[in-house]
């Protein structure tokens, strides 16, 4: 049996957040957009339908939770939620809050102009208020 172990993409274009019961949490380092990314934390898993069916749908509620929280934080218009993996084939579920006002809409995000990371400081208070906001909401 392998362990987990996170993309090194991911990694290197992400802050971690915390480890939620299926999932690892992380902030995309873009400060264009809300975008939190879930990663299950589990080996060798590309496609949501290789999980198997209580890691479905514990994905799901995080998911959920998670867009929730999200949009508590960063109200926007719409949540874009979605599994591409073309990149990076680790299985990792892209949220990101959507405003009509942001300079891609109603266009994809993907490509649409070089990401501007976080100022010093900014992503680690935007991790804290993420950590503490995804915590009171997925008590059990």
């Amino acid at each position: 049996m392998h362990a987990f172990e996170l993309d090194p993409r991911l990694e290197s274009d992400c802050y971690y957040v915390t480890d939620l019961e299926l999932c690892r949490l992380l902030l995309m380092n873009n400060s264009l957009y809300p975008w939190c990314i879930l990663v299950p934390m589990r080996a060798n898993i590309k496609d949501i339908y290789e999980l198997e069916a209580a890691d479905q749908q514990q994905l799901i509620r995080e998911s959920s939770r998670l867009s929730e929280v999200m949009m508590q934080l960063f109200p926007g218009e719409k949540m874009n939620v979605a599994a591409l993996g073309n990149v990076v084939p680790q299985l990792h579920i892209h949220h990101i809050v959507r405003r009509t006002t942001d300079n891609a809409w109603p266009a994809p995000v993907w490509g649409h102009e070089p990401a501007i990371p976080y100022a010093d400081g900014q992503a680690s208070t935007l991790c804290a208020q993420l950590q503490s906001a995804v915590a009171n909401l997925l008590q059990p």
